[in-house]
């Protein structure tokens, strides 16, 4: 039976400070855990612009929101730790 990793998705448009910054952690973070990452931009997607318009950066885990606006690398750490799949 196959592992379900953790599928994040970071809701990130260009122009985003704190999404570049939030891409920041996710990615030091990522060198260390195993993970799915995937990045849209909100202004790609007019139904991801409507439902968030300027809240952005979101970070989900298959749908469920994990952080928005800010992202320390301890809390994804143990957010990680948390959803891991066990054998």
């Amino acid at each position: 039976m196959g592992e379900l990793l953790p599928r994040l998705t970071l809701l990130s448009r260009g122009y985003c400070h704190l999404c570049e910054d939030m891409r920041a952690v996710i990615e030091a973070v990522r060198a260390e855990s195993v993970f799915e990452l995937e990045i849209l931009d909100v202004d790609a997607d007019e139904d991801l612009e409507r439902r968030y318009g300027e809240d952005v950066p979101v970070l989900l885990d298959h749908g469920s929101e994990v952080a928005k606006h800010r992202l320390d690398a301890d809390v994804l750490r143990r957010y990680l730790a948390q959803v891991k799949p066990k054998i």
